[in-house]
């Protein structure tokens, strides 16, 4: 009995790696289909994994002698090949529907569409300015790195607040298998407040944690409004305004 609940934690740790990675992960064997809403708790163990090779990348490039501003490139442009870009497509699809529709209906189509248009190219282009800005700002590679783990933990772990309030805004994709589950989105936070505690000042880890909710509430309120519910964009959307809100205040309490 023991052995099959360890194997379940281990094969949602593998499919939560599957879903927001592209990093190599045991292949195991499923008995069942697991829906996401199943494995949200495991949400910030990528963020952590996806945050320490951001890291290392950012700690090469001091050590190589690169400034600070080309290591947070180089700590970026790891985050982007770990993930295949997926929370960054996820946002300029998000944008893209808010704001190029009038309709519900017209938004999720344009959401649908690989095209890239202006919202999104916008928000892309901010999403990824405010990150390296804010990294470059951080002198100390060890706090940059502190702040990198906290910023992807917390981004992806407080995912899990979303299907608390919303629900999925269509009957298919990503976010249908998405339900509420106040066990499993507890068991998220509070493994996102360990990490963040652990890798960051306790104001630091305070200010990720509170910065990190506000910007995934805001984006969730914003697609209940024009969307009736969430999809795997808006998650992708809630990721990466956490992460470059997390960043952002990791500048201003660090480098002060």
């Amino acid at each position: 009995m023991r052995q099959n609940w360890v194997l379940q934690r281990f094969s949602e740790i593998a499919l939560t790696f599957a879903l927001m990675t592209r990093l190599p992960r045991p292949k195991l064997t499923l008995t069942e289909h697991i829906p996401v809403g199943a494995y949200v708790w495991a949400f910030p163990l990528a963020g952590l994994a996806v945050g320490a090779l951001s890291g290392i990348a950012l700690w090469l490039a001091r050590q190589g002698g690169a400034s600070p501003s080309l290591a947070a490139l180089a700590a970026l442009a790891a985050s982007l090949i770990a993930t295949g870009a997926l929370h960054e497509d996820g946002l300029a699809d998000f944008w893209d529907g808010i704001g190029g529709g009038r309709t519900r209906e017209r938004k999720l189509e344009i959401m649908r569409d690989s095209a890239i248009g202006t919202f999104g190219a916008v928000a892309l282009f901010l999403s990824l300015a405010i990150r390296w800005a804010a990294l470059a700002d951080i002198a100390d590679p060890g706090a940059a790195i502190g702040a990198l783990v906290t910023a992807h933990t917390a981004g992806r772990g407080l995912l899990a607040l979303i299907p608390e309030y919303w629900r999925p805004a269509r009957r298919d994709g990503l976010a249908a298998g998405m339900g509420g589950d106040w066990v499993r989105s507890a068991a998220a936070t509070l493994l996102t407040i360990a990490i963040a505690a652990l890798f960051s000042p306790p104001m630091l880890a305070l200010a990720a944690l509170v910065a990190s909710a506000a910007a995934i509430l805001a984006v969730g309120s914003i697609a209940g409004r024009y969307l009736g519910g969430f999809t795997g964009d808006v998650l992708g959307a809630a990721e990466q305004s956490a992460e470059a809100l997390v960043l952002a205040a990791a500048s201003v309490l660090l480098v002060r």
